[in-house]
């Protein structure tokens, strides 16, 4: 589905300040897959998502999404088929816009291939079951503006505007680390379920270990640019939060520094359940 050959980016390059931020790096994910991302900061993950949604174009390497050789094509063709929904609640929308008008856009910008503001009663009844599904009072607010919301609203509406036209590839950059925890929780839930009854293909950055382990199928580690640990199955299913913290550190040499990861979690030492 997605495949990422031996990428690299460097900033800077040919200067005093060059940081190479992905280093020789390689994934693939297979269609379905739900994978979680996690590492200390300046550890390349949000660097990966903008090199696969395009933001800029890789040094080395290369990017196929579905079969599609994809590593030179411009972020908004690419937009086409792959969402993406960031930490910061007003990226992604238009605040001025009400909420069906923001939902409209999304989706005849993908659907129809072209803009259309003019919405039609069947869309706005799409929109409202849909909205229906995430038990947030949103499919009331449809006339609302969508500077009106708030953060866990207005990134709740984002995930359906990503999502709504089933997209290969939903990229996740800690849409939920901004959020109050009652608000993070319950954004968390409407993740799982949309990409689980829309079997989408998704690469999600988070901040929490207990998260990365307890969601999707997968938990990738990566420090200084490069993928460090790779867990699925039993091994993820049994692994607890002090082993992983542990494991980094082994693997990587050094002690994890983040902590915004070692203080959001609050019972190290059990099990997770993994929750696909």
């Amino acid at each position: 589905m997605l495949r990422i050959s031996n990428i690299t980016k460097t900033f800077s390059k040919n200067t005093v300040n060059k940081h190479t931020t992905l280093d020789d790096l390689s994934l693939y994910l297979e269609k379905g897959d739900f994978i979680t991302v996690i590492g200390s900061n300046g550890a390349g993950k949000s660097t990966l998502m903008n090199a696969i949604s395009g933001s800029f174009w890789v040094n080395k390497g290369n990017i196929s999404l579905d079969g599609d050789d994809i590593t030179y094509m411009k972020e908004h063709k690419r937009a086409k088929s792959i969402g993406r929904l960031f930490q910061d609640p007003i990226k992604g929308t238009a605040p001025d816009l009400t909420l069906e008008e923001n939902l409209a856009l999304s989706y005849s910008g993908s659907k129809r291939k072209n803009f259309n503001l003019a919405i039609k009663k069947q869309d706005r009844d799409f929109f409202k079951t849909a909205l229906e599904e995430f038990d947030m009072g949103l499919e009331n607010r449809l006339k609302n503006k969508m500077g009106l919301l708030s953060g866990g609203q207005r990134q709740a509406v984002t995930l359906l505007m990503c999502s709504i036209a089933k997209p290969k590839l939903l990229l996740l950059d800690e849409h939920t680390a901004a959020l109050d925890p009652a608000a993070a929780k319950k954004v968390l839930n409407i993740t799982r379920n949309t990409v689980k009854r829309n079997n989408l293909t998704t690469l999600m950055i988070t901040h929490n270990i207990k998260s990365a382990l307890s969601i999707g199928n997968r938990t990738i580690m990566m420090n200084a640019g490069k993928i460090i640990l790779d867990i699925s199955g039993k091994e993820r299913e049994n692994m607890t939060v002090s082993e992983l913290v542990k494991m980094y550190s082994i693997k990587s040499n050094k002690e994890l520094d983040n902590d915004r990861m070692l203080l959001s979690q609050d019972n190290p030492a059990s099990p997770m359940k993994i929750i696909s």
